[in-house]
């Protein structure tokens, strides 16, 4: 029955998915008509529509509006970047092929894979998702070979079930933003960083309180069980249902630093003291920080630079690395064209007092119990309109901290709740899945309904731990 259930949902999803883009500009739209009818009440009668629409198009094109995420939008195109680059490493391939012979079952493999895709997922985001992809396709392969029919769509989205974990991982968006002044101002209006500011002292939300408490070890460590049991529990157990994936078997891998040199050029590309020395660089540079802060108070820019020296470590050579990193980089054509839109919505709803307004309302029926159940839920429905954890940040995280605030909900519980919406709905949103769908060639449609199954009992189990603790 659940299997059935997961096909059916595919079929329906696959109807009434539009293009992420096309959400972001639908989004943007809206909001300024918000902005321009009911925002602005704090101005007085004296303001007419002109004046409201002047004031609308100041904020959302000036600093704090278009342009306010590009150092966090580069930081985030790095990050997928760098995973990419890193899975595709020979000692990462050679532990998924490793990996992909394990399986004795179409139920095992979705499982495994499963598991896999959300312990990478943690480690990072970008890490998570081409590992599940590449994961999916070569125990597809593997599967085909040892003649096991698998279904390459539940295989799929197996692989894709990192993406329901990562943002209470080392890559979340909200929480690395927290840990300090400079990364809070980067995403977060300059009123809620005042706010947050105590005798000139940002009071900085530790990575302790956030990713590493026990509500989030509880939520992370259930869903490294329950993720996978869903996903055996979803395979097709009649024969006719299964559609294999189409990968073929010739080795797809490419070893780019091995060849004839030719010249002083060659060697230098594919010399290994070249990239160890950056990689070293980066790796001190890692250690001083967490000599003069803590490593609790990583960042984005502290995670990348271990992302980006693991990378140049395992691939051996700039060659091997920067092609890599090429292919990683198609990826991120949807950080890059969304991000300004996701920034000048907010630059709107805080200028407007959109976003203050939304805050009381929730905390005029919130209350310390049901403030992060509320904004757990509320997060899901906004991550479908803003399909990016530190774009949703930057507009939710005002309203969200200014709630648990009025409530008395701690900074960190705020953050989780945001998080833990905005990863489960993931697996309804496209946008990320793009990159999965290119390596498996698998379509989007085929994965949803299974996806949407995975997202129901996970939301639930979410929901248990912002219940309980």
């Amino acid at each position: 029955m659940i299997a059935r259930l997961g096909a059916s949902l595919s079929k329906l999803f696959a109807k009434t998915a539009p293009d992420p883009f096309v959400i972001a500009i639908g989004l943007t739209l809206l909001t300024a008509i918000l902005a321009v009818t009911i925002g602005y009440s704090d101005q007085g009668a004296d303001w007419g529509v002109g004046d409201k629409a002047n004031a609308m198009l100041d904020s959302w094109r000036g600093n704090d509006g278009l342009w306010k995420f590009l150092a966090f939008g580069m930081q985030m195109c790095l990050i997928l970047v760098t995973g990419h680059a890193l899975a595709a490493s020979r000692p990462v391939r050679r532990m998924i092929d490793g990996l992909a012979a394990m399986p004795r079952s179409a139920a095992g493999a979705a499982a495994m894979v499963g598991f896999f895709a959300i312990v990478f997922g943690l480690i990072n985001w970008g890490l998570g998702l081409i590992v599940g992809a590449l994961l999916a396709r070569e125990v597809a392969r593997s599967l085909r070979s040892r003649g096991i029919r698998a279904h390459g769509g539940l295989l799929a989205a197996a692989g894709y079930t990192g993406l329901i974990a990562w943002h209470g991982g080392l890559s979340g968006s909200a929480p690395l933003k927290m840990t300090s002044q400079a990364e809070a101002a980067g995403v977060l209006p300059a009123s809620v960083v005042e706010g947050m500011t105590v005798d000139g002292v940002f009071s900085g939300v530790s990575l302790s309180e956030t990713v590493f408490s026990p509500m989030n070890l509880f939520v992370s460590g259930g869903l490294l069980v329950i993720v996978p049991l869903v996903l055996w529990m979803l395979t097709p157990k009649n024969g006719e249902e299964i559609v294999e994936m189409h990968v073929t078997d010739d080795v797809e891998w490419r070893d780019l630093d091995e060849g004839r040199l030719n010249g002083f050029p060659d060697w230098i590309e594919q010399s290994p003291m070249v990239v160890w020395v950056l990689a070293i660089g980066l790796l001190a540079g890692f250690w001083r920080f967490a000599m003069q802060s803590s490593v609790l108070k990583v960042g984005p820019n502290e995670i990348n630079m271990v992302m980006l020296a693991l990378g140049l470590i395992l691939h051996g050579s700039v060659r091997s690395y920067v092609s890599a990193a090429e292919d990683g980089a198609r990826g991120c054509s949807g950080i890059i064209l969304q991000f300004p839109l996701y920034a000048g919505i907010m630059g709107m709803g805080v200028s407007s007092g959109l976003v203050a307004d939304f805050s009381h309302w929730i905390g005029s029926f919130a209350t310390e119990t049901t403030a992060p159940l509320v904004t757990f839920v509320s997060a899901g429905v906004v991550n479908l309109f803003v399909p990016s954890g530190g774009g949703q940040w930057g507009i939710q995280g005002p309203i969200a901290l200014s709630t648990g605030a009025e409530v008395g909900v701690s900074p960190g519980k705020m953050i989780m709740a945001v998080a833990y919406g905005d990863q489960l709905t993931n697996m309804l949103q496209p946008l990320w899945a793009l990159p999965l769908l290119a390596i498996t060639r698998v379509k989007a449609r085929e994965i949803v309904g299974y996806t949407a199954v995975v997202m129901v009992v996970a939301g639930a189990w979410m929901a248990v731990g912002l219940l309980v603790f």
